[in-house]
């Protein structure tokens, strides 16, 4: 059994390991090397991710019966579904991707991602669906990493994508305050609930399965659009749909 010192230890070593952060493509993106289709096939992928956030957390809430645990974690949906007239996560992803030259209907229709997004993300609603409500807490927890592939991604996007601006990257922004506010909040909930070896082992192994989740994506994209170039019947072809 860890100290509760000792299992955020853990946590944060799954993170420094296993990241999407050191993915190939990620690498490729982040020194300039991929075209504006790759670039427009990222968009037009993640928005599968991005949209099934604020699905996740409404299951992640459906499960809680504190209140108080409640109105902090439902700041999640609002910061990715927006609020009033202040755009949300998903409209700012919709709008990173226009500005790569895509159609938003397209986009928000997710009918031409590969089919391999579409299963990583239904996995990820899955694990917190159907796990208790503590495995979907700790899977959330690849936020605590997000701000450093943020600080990564923009100021190397704004250098070497002369058709990328501040104004397209918007999404990102928010994120460097939203994402720690709630990895410490769900951080601080698993040291406190995984009391045993088994709840500590099962919330890394969520950890783990998450950053497999991200990862799956980033290696679809690779093998469709990089190398050796396999884009599956239905999925986003460049030379045609871009």
């Amino acid at each position: 059994m860890l100290s509760p010192d000792e299992l955020e230890h853990r946590l944060r070593t799954v993170g420094e390991q296993r990241y999407h952060i050191h993915h190939p493509f990620h690498k490729l993106m982040n020194a300039g090397e991929l075209t504006k289709a790759q670039m427009q096939a990222w968009a037009l992928n993640r928005y599968c991710y991005q949209a099934i956030i604020p699905k996740k957390d409404a299951i992640i809430l459906s499960k809680a019966d504190d209140p108080a645990f409640r109105r902090e974690w439902r700041k999640r949906i609002i910061d990715h579904d927006g609020e009033d007239d202040a755009p949300g996560g998903m409209a700012k992803w919709i709008h990173l991707a226009t500005s790569l030259g895509l159609d938003a209907d397209v986009v928000a229709s997710k009918k031409l991602a590969l089919p391999a997004t579409r299963f990583a993300v239904n996995a990820y609603v899955e694990l917190v669906r159907d796990e208790p409500l503590m495995i979907g807490i700790a899977s959330s927890l690849t936020e605590l990493f997000s701000p450093v592939a943020i600080g990564e991604r923009v100021p190397a996007m704004l250098k070497r994508y002369d058709y990328i601006t501040e104004d397209t990257l918007a999404y990102f922004k928010p994120r460097l305050h939203q994402a720690p506010r709630d990895a410490d909040f769900a951080l601080s909930l698993v040291k406190t609930w995984a009391t045993t070896e088994e709840r500590q082992d099962a919330a890394v192994q969520a950890l783990l399965t998450k950053c497999d989740i991200l990862w799956a994506q980033l290696d679809a994209l690779y093998h469709a659009y990089v190398s050796p170039g396999h884009i599956p019947p239905g999925a986003f072809q460049p030379a045609t749909e871009g």
